[in-house]
């Protein structure tokens, strides 16, 4: 590998891992289980606030 070529894959990487710092964060993957149990437990809150 030639220096130049060396030298351009290094600037490369470095940009892009500077973007991706930059780029907002991905939201962590929640799988179906947990969203309907998320899900049933905001509905058990919003019962026992409604009756209490």
């Amino acid at each position: 590998m030639n220096r130049q070529k060396k030298i351009k894959q290094l600037l490369k990487a470095h940009a892009k891992k500077a973007s991706a710092k930059l780029a907002p964060k991905k939201e962590k993957y929640i799988s179906k289980a947990d969203r309907l149990k998320l899900a049933a437990e905001t509905d058990q809150d919003a019962t026992t606030t409604a009756q209490g």
